[in-house]
């Protein structure tokens, strides 16, 4: 029994060591030569801090700024310990009336608003931390934060376009609309 106890003992060993030390090592080191911005958590810097990242959502309800998708995180919004969607079905009475009072709660912050509303300003991503809305759910949200801002709307749209990503390599996804990026730029516009 001992003439299998050491080999497998030294095969424990230098798998830990090769799986748990060496690999993330060589991992972290490619991902820190090609990609540092992501590798480093696409963290955006301001004010001497860091105010978040392009890859995780924050919850803004404030009238000035644009809204995020809902985050399913629980007990605190956008948290990246808890990422996973709500697992609540499309028949589920729990997803209706979320969904319900979420739109509620966008037609309260604009009651003069009787457009569609984009079905991302309601539902959660599968992660539950998406950071980007679509074109139409900023389309949506421009009249409310223009007239909070005192902007024109063709300003504000301006600073959408800017903030607004094409598909992935061209081809995969739709246009999508950063939303701390596009509320960074509206601070820094000054209004």
């Amino acid at each position: 029994m001992f003439g299998q106890l050491l080999p497998a003992l030294r095969m424990l060993v230098v798998l830990s060591l090769l799986t748990g030390v060496v690999y993330p090592y060589v991992v972290t080191g490619i991902a820190q030569l090609a990609f540092p911005r992501a590798a480093n958590g696409s963290l955006i810097p301001g004010d001497g801090k860091v105010l978040g990242s392009t890859l995780i959502g924050q919850p803004f309800d404030d009238p000035k700024y644009f809204w995020s998708r809902p985050s399913a995180t629980s007990p605190q919004p956008y948290n990246g310990a808890s990422s996973g969607g709500s697992n609540l079905g499309p028949r589920n009475p729990a997803l209706a009336d979320a969904v319900k009072d979420r739109i509620k709660a966008l037609r309260d912050a604009e009651p003069e608003n009787k457009a569609p509303v984009p079905v991302d300003l309601v539902t959660a991503s599968g992660s539950g931390l998406d950071p980007d809305i679509s074109v139409a759910a900023a389309e949506y949200q421009l009249h409310r934060v223009a007239k909070a801002r005192g902007m024109s709307e063709d300003k504000v749209r301006a600073l959408v376009a800017a903030s607004t990503t094409g598909p992935t390599f061209g081809i995969l996804g739709e246009p999508r609309v950063n939303v701390l990026a596009l509320n960074l730029a509206l601070d820094r516009a000054g209004q």
